[in-house]
């Protein structure tokens, strides 16, 4: 049975281009990865194909390549910036003499370091569960228990069948100790609406600064860092407006080709944002790759069923493109965009204040929908007209933000 490498910290990082965009963009982002998860990245490959190969995903020729920049950098890791099928990680493995990661095995890493709260390290566990479950190979039996001697000969368990079995007997815990603490997270959303409290969410690229706005805006001491990932577990903190108070969350990034094993773990963590009332999303205005940031945001936001939840684009970090504080307003005079940094605190003014139009906008609506019909007509909405982007539970110019009593 194959045995598979032990891993370092040395790691040559691979980047092929497939046709995809910002491919300058996407190995930097790659190499803040490998620093972040605690390797050092001593060599790099790059190379184009017009698609992967089924065996070894970059070629036997790149392979060598990759093998010959091992050697020459001294380097014991091997970091594609790609998702390798269970398949390819073996071969690659074999060919090269050692461990291979792939995209989402990196991000997972960095999700096991950086876990603070019981509830995230259990959803990590998960995640990082689910991903290993078609890698077994010799992973599991030497924690569980030790086979063989007399009597106990014979056919039995294969060693593989055994770790799947071990496997998938943590999995069914972890899910049901995630189910208790997501109905304890239900409990709680009910009694915030219970009490009409305006929810905003904090959503974003990594390292886009929503940390830093959240203790700018709150006084919170939430751990905020140049780096990808540094927040995981969510943070909530009230924060007074003109018109009253509002809860405001801080959750975890977001992230290109995040991996769908974190977004099933992280399921009842990230229904959070998509029950809010109001979402700020966190954008990097200094980056040069920011619109395709913003793409995988949404893109994110659509798969946990948050697409319709209304938004305010915050763009961060102003101070370093030298722009001013500004607040954009789009069709019908709602606020699209506000411009501000974090960090100076600048424009800090502007995005409350977009908070309390939010907030007035929200009391109007439910006051106008529970206030009673004249001459025993039927009490009906404001019709929002043309304007009213969404439609549902969420709709911004429609009406249903609660309202602070």
């Amino acid at each position: 049975m194959f045995e598979r490498p032990a891993s370092g910290e040395r790691a040559v990082v691979v980047q092929l281009d497939l046709g995809q965009d910002a491919i300058g963009e996407r190995l930097a982002e790659l190499k803040l990865l490998a620093s972040s998860a605690g390797a050092t990245v001593e060599g790099v490959v790059q190379g184009r194909r017009a698609m992967p190969d089924p065996a070894l995903f970059a070629g036997r020729g790149k392979v060598e390549e990759i093998a010959e920049t091992l050697r020459a950098c001294g380097a014991d890791l091997v970091i594609f910036n790609h998702a390798l099928s269970p398949a390819q990680q073996r071969n690659l493995e074999k060919s090269l003499e050692c461990r291979v990661v792939d995209r989402s095995a990196l991000i997972l890493d960095i999700f096991a370091q950086r876990a603070r709260s019981h509830e995230g390290k259990l959803q990590v566990e998960l995640a990082q569960l689910s991903h290993l479950s078609t890698r077994l190979v010799r992973g599991w039996t030497h924690l569980e228990r030790q086979k063989g001697g007399i009597g106990l000969r014979g056919p039995g368990e294969t060693q593989l069948e055994t770790d799947r079995r071990l496997l998938g007997n943590r999995v069914k815990l972890l899910k049901s100790r995630l189910a208790r603490l997501e109905k304890q997270r239900r409990t709680r959303r009910r009694a915030r609406d219970r009490r009409d409290v305006l929810s905003v969410s904090l959503v974003g690229y990594t390292n886009a600064g929503k940390s830093t706005l959240f203790n700018a805006l709150t006084k919170a001491d939430a751990y905020a860092a140049d780096q990808l990932f540094a927040t995981l577990d969510t943070t909530s903190r009230r924060l007074f407006v003109g018109s009253g108070n509002i809860v405001i969350s801080d959750t975890v990034g977001f992230i290109r080709d995040l991996p769908h094993a974190l977004v099933a773990a992280f399921h009842a963590t990230l229904e959070e944002t998509a029950h809010a009332d109001l979402l700020l999303h966190v954008v990097d205005a200094a980056s040069e790759d920011r619109e395709a940031q913003i793409a995988a945001v949404n893109a994110v936001l659509g798969e946990i069923g948050a697409a319709a939840v209304p938004q305010i684009q915050v763009w961060n970090k102003i101070d370093l493109t030298h722009a001013d504080a500004a607040m954009q307003r789009g069709d019908c005079a709602r606020i699209d965009r506000v411009f501000l940094s974090a960090r100076t605190g600048d424009g800090l003014g502007l995005l409350r204040a977009a908070l309390d139009e939010a907030a007035q906008a929200a009391c109007a609506r439910e006051i106008a929908s529970i206030a009673p019909a004249p001459d025993g007509a039927e009490a009906s909405m404001p019709d929002a007209g043309p304007c009213a982007p969404n439609s549902g539970p969420h709709a911004f110019a429609g009406a249903t933000f609660p309202c602070d009593k």
